[in-house]
């Protein structure tokens, strides 16, 4: 088997874990079954990088000389809001030459200014899907999806989203097997469910500005399984119901409700991806009363039933 070239395009203020997460994926592949790829980063003039946690990254050769990849990573970071454009002008003369474009996070910007996304549905940092569809008009922005593969264009969500992104890739290249072996040497699950809707993020920027109602919410999240009506929330918070329901939404442009089922939905695929707790147990302790609460709750959310949730997504014991 010849190795396929893998090519990360480098640039300053980067975002690293884009590229370290992908970069381990297919070392890892490489280490599993040797022969099968071959990773290489590239900048546009072959100098050195500072990506915008501080780190310097040294590549391997000039975009310039690179040949054409199996596959070109394209990441995020602040360097792909605001990128050079002789970096768009390179994807977009050849973006579409590689079988395979893939961005991670924020380096979905880079595709769609360079025109490598329009026609496409495609995903990015929920803090940047707005933005992407408000600029990209011809880009149909889903915001919810771990990654997206539409055609030969593969884009992903947030940060490690990437790392969900490299693992599927590897097991269309190789085998479920392989990958679920990078995945666990990882100790990260092999695939977290494609409309998980970037729960945790979502949750975290749905902090109300006020000490008050972040307090609650605080307590929500800790607190699942209590009485989570408006009506129990606003005594918490000692307001009406109709002036707490009213503020929070203000605070979180979200309603309580939909906070309190995302931070349930949340709290019990934990439960299952991390205990062996029976479904019964975890639907009393994340609020839903009775499992088939729950299980109505999931197939809402995630499409999946907890014990399908269960099966696909709790990595088996290694003996």
């Amino acid at each position: 088997m010849a190795h396929r070239t893998v090519l990360v395009v480098l640039f300053d203020d980067v975002q690293s874990l884009d590229v370290t997460g992908p970069v381990e994926v297919f070392a890892g592949a490489e280490q599993h079954t040797p022969g099968t790829y071959r990773i290489r980063t590239a900048s546009l003039d072959g100098a050195p990088v500072r990506t915008s946690s501080g780190l310097t990254v040294v590549p391997d050769l000039a975009l310039a000389e690179a040949s054409v990849p199996d596959t070109l990573i394209v990441p995020g970071g602040r360097g792909s809001r605001i990128p050079d454009p002789r970096l768009v002008e390179w994807l977009r003369r050849h973006g579409t030459r590689a079988r395979r474009l893939v961005s991670v996070c924020t380096g979905a910007i880079l595709l769609a200014r360079a025109g490598l996304l329009d026609g496409r549905r495609a995903t990015t940092h929920w803090a940047y899907s707005d933005r992407l569809a408000r600029d990209h008009p011809a880009v149909d922005v889903d915001p919810d999806p771990i990654f997206i593969r539409d055609g030969h264009v593969a884009t992903s969500a947030g940060v490690t989203s990437g790392i969900d992104l490299a693992l599927a890739l590897v097991e269309e290249d190789l085998d479920r097997d392989a990958a679920l072996t990078i995945a666990r040497h990882l100790v990260v699950f092999l695939r977290r469910p494609g409309n998980q809707a970037q729960f945790s993020a979502q949750l975290a920027a749905q902090t109300a500005r006020r000490e008050p109602l972040r307090e609650l919410q605080r307590w929500v999240v800790e607190h699942p399984g209590a009485d989570l009506s408006v009506e129990a929330l606003a005594d918490r918070a000692g307001l009406s119901p109709r002036h707490f329901a009213r503020a929070f939404r203000a605070e979180t442009g979200t309603t309580p409700g939909r906070y309190v089922d995302r931070v349930r939905v949340e709290h019990a695929r934990r439960l299952l991806e991390d205990t062996g707790d029976g479904v019964e147990e975890i639907s009393r302790s994340s609020g839903y009363g009775t499992p088939e609460a729950m299980r109505r709750a999931f197939v809402r959310a995630l499409d999946t039933s907890p014990a399908e949730y269960r099966r696909r997504f709790r990595p088996a014991p290694v003996h």
